[in-house]
């Protein structure tokens, strides 16, 4: 694929186009239109002065929004109809979206007016595309949709610059949008009837933190397995529960992909405990981890296949449709804007993350607790427990970790307030919902690196019952080695959060993952989404 270039027609964006252009660099890749896409673009806005021209009546152009949907408007009022809905919905609050978020917002929205249905003009289309190339990021607030009618205070607020208004990031410093378009080499655009109302009406905001988190947590799902297999070998576990011939006899595809790499990454250990009589099963947080790792597997899928759908959809209101044979303009309102469908994705991927982090916070347990692990390692991982208090408060961080999450899963899309004088009477809170996983899956993050730090721990105590030349497992071993390299084995008490973001950067980076996969087949990538 080449990522030199990103060309945008509306029905071919991938995942991995989005996450190449939101971790990107200005213009790199560079963000174009195909030729495809700027004859449909053309072809609408065209068809939106027909209709002007012919009085026609159509909500959004000629008349007011929401619950003013019966209120005409004069054709010398259209253009600052559109004007005002960018000013009047730009209410946003919290902290600004951070610059790869920003980028996704971008594009998505792009990609969505390039398809030809929305009666944008070109030229404000190709100015979208010119803050995203040059680097001109907007100031979008996190808080303010209800993901009905789409993302429309944060679109608007991205949507200011593009008229010289609001505040953009541009070359790693705040001004005010007139002011960045101007260090650009950009001018403030009017726009025309109909293009407030694409710009603002959408679902581009809780579809980008949608793919950047779905990303995310793919990823943590792989470091759960690495951490999970290195706890086990930590602990004196089995992985005869991974056995092949009991997944079959239920045969969920991502429950043996899972299986599949456990047993991968553990070849070969010398640390695992083979056919002990006397103790032939682990706890459910070593034994169950292909059955658990599994579902979580599953949500992210969903939610993959959710996002892939939602990338290439057009989401505003209303719909500019043009008969091939006769020209005939027909303008449809909708619901395509209501984000239903990504709310309960999100919140299916927050279910199963939560429970993602609290499987490894029972495994971090323990590590730490003398009397769980049958005195197999020490009391919180120290040699001197008492003057020590070793591993001890790690825990409790998970715990904290944990509970919020728990807090965090409750599913927003349960939830709907109406809006718009009860026109706008339900609503999907789809970017709370992607916001709320975001903030589980950072927290499920900096658990993981929790239980592979104190893992490590506990690997080095194992080492003194082995022979000096055993081994781990031919997927934990790098990945040990790594954590190694980065944080030493306390024989003492030491200040230990600079250690917790030592292990979180290898998390966070995929650096852990791809010391693994060097030695060991990635079966995700066998998998199909969805």
């Amino acid at each position: 694929m080449d990522m030199n270039n990103v060309v945008l027609d509306g029905e071919s964006l991938t995942l991995e186009q989005v996450l190449a252009v939101a971790y990107g660099q200005p213009g790199r890749p560079q963000v174009l239109l195909s030729q495809v896409a700027q004859k449909n673009v053309q072809r609408a806005a065209q068809a939106v002065a027909q209709l002007l021209a012919r009085g026609d009546v159509a909500y959004g152009i000629t008349t007011g929004f929401g619950a003013f949907k019966d209120h005409i408007i004069s054709p010398d009022q259209v253009e600052q109809l559109q004007h005002n809905i960018i000013m009047s919905h730009a209410v946003g609050v919290g902290d600004p979206f951070d610059t790869p978020t920003t980028r996704a917002i971008m594009l998505i929205r792009a990609n969505t007016l390039a398809r030809g249905y929305s009666g944008i003009r070109l030229n404000t289309l190709q100015r979208l595309l010119d803050l995203l190339n040059t680097g001109v990021h907007p100031i979008i607030p996190e808080k303010g949709s209800l993901g009905a009618s789409g993302d429309l205070a944060p679109l608007a607020h991205m949507s200011l610059v593009l008229l010289g208004l609001g505040e953009a990031n541009y070359q790693g410093v705040m001004m005010p949008g007139d002011q960045a378009l101007r260090q650009a080499g950009l001018s403030p655009l009017t726009l025309a009837a109909k293009e407030g109302l694409a710009l603002t009406n959408g679902t581009a905001v809780m579809c980008a933190l949608g793919a950047l988190t779905a990303h995310h947590a793919r990823l943590l799902s792989r470091v759960s397995d690495v951490a999970g297999c290195l706890s086990l070998e930590a602990l004196h576990g089995t992985s005869l529960a991974f056995d092949d011939r009991i997944q079959q006899l239920r045969p969920y595809p991502r429950q043996l992909n899972c299986a599949a790499y456990l047993r991968e990454l553990l070849r070969d250990s010398d640390f695992t405990r083979h056919h002990d009589p006397y103790n032939v099963q682990d706890a459910y947080t070593l034994r169950c981890i292909p059955q658990v790792h599994g579902a979580v597997r599953d949500a992210i899928a969903y939610a993959r296949w959710v996002i892939n759908i939602e990338l290439n959809s057009v989401t505003d209101n209303p719909l500019i449709f043009i008969d091939d044979q006769t020209d005939e303009i027909t303008v449809l309102s909708g619901g395509n804007f209501h984000g239903e469908p990504l709310a309960i994705a999100m919140d299916y991927l927050s279910l199963a993350m939560t429970e993602m982090g609290n499987i490894s916070e029972r495994r971090l347990m323990r590590l730490t607790d003398e009397a769980s692990n049958a005195h197999v390692l020490p009391a919180f991982l120290t040699p001197a427990g008492g003057l020590n208090s070793g591993f001890m408060i790690t825990q409790y961080t998970a715990a904290a970790l944990a509970a919020e999450n728990k807090v965090l899963a409750h599913p927003t899309s349960a939830d709907t307030i109406p809006t718009s004088a009860n026109v706008e009477d339900h609503v999907s809170m789809g970017c709370t919902a992607a916001l709320q996983t975001r903030q589980i899956v950072q927290n499920v993050e900096y658990m993981l690196a929790l239980e592979l730090l104190a893992a490590a721990q506990g690997i080095d105590f194992r080492k003194q019952a082995l022979q000096p030349q055993a081994r781990l497992g031919r997927g934990t071993q790098p990945a040990y080695d790594l954590i190694r390299q980065h944080v030493p084995c306390l024989q003492q008490d030491a200040v230990m959060y600079p250690y917790i973001e030592a292990v979180r950067r290898l998390v966070a980076s995929g650096e852990l993952v791809k010391a693994t996969n060097r030695e060991v087949q990635d079966v995700w990538e066998l998998e199909n989404e969805g």
